[in-house]
């Protein structure tokens, strides 16, 4: 059963926040990693390159938990529960966008030519 993002909780997401992002290793313990948010206004979207730990997790088992506190008032939250889907097309473009929100850049200061960039969408369960 999916569960419709409010507009508070958009609009949180559509802000500078740092979320963390729970996955599960292949021995079935938690593996926490900080990350840059984003919304397309119905799904919850990060970005990380194919290979790294929660990519890895998330292919082997896609459900994942999603926590976000406001920096500014920690009573102000979203935890997001629901199944990892990859996207491709566009990754390269939405972290660039992402280091624009976050670091007020054009380009994404740590691409490296060997990475594949993924889209991380995530449906509110």
């Amino acid at each position: 059963m999916t569960k419709k993002l409010s507009a508070q909780e958009i609009d949180l997401l559509r802000e500078p926040q740092i979320a963390n992002v729970a996955t599960v290793m292949p021995d079935g313990t938690p593996q926490v990693t900080p990350v840059w948010i984003d919304t397309d206004g119905e799904n919850v979207l990060f970005n990380t390159s194919k290979g790294r730990v929660k990519h890895r997790n998330l292919v082997r088992n896609p459900k994942v938990a999603i926590s976000v506190v406001d920096k500014n008032d920690p009573y102000r939250t979203l935890i997001v529960r629901g199944t990892a889907q990859f996207v491709d097309e566009g990754a390269d473009a939405h972290i660039d966008a992402l280091a624009k929100k976050y670091l007020g850049v054009d380009t994404y200061p740590g691409h490296r030519a060997d990475e594949q960039r993924v889209i991380v969408r995530v449906t509110p369960e």
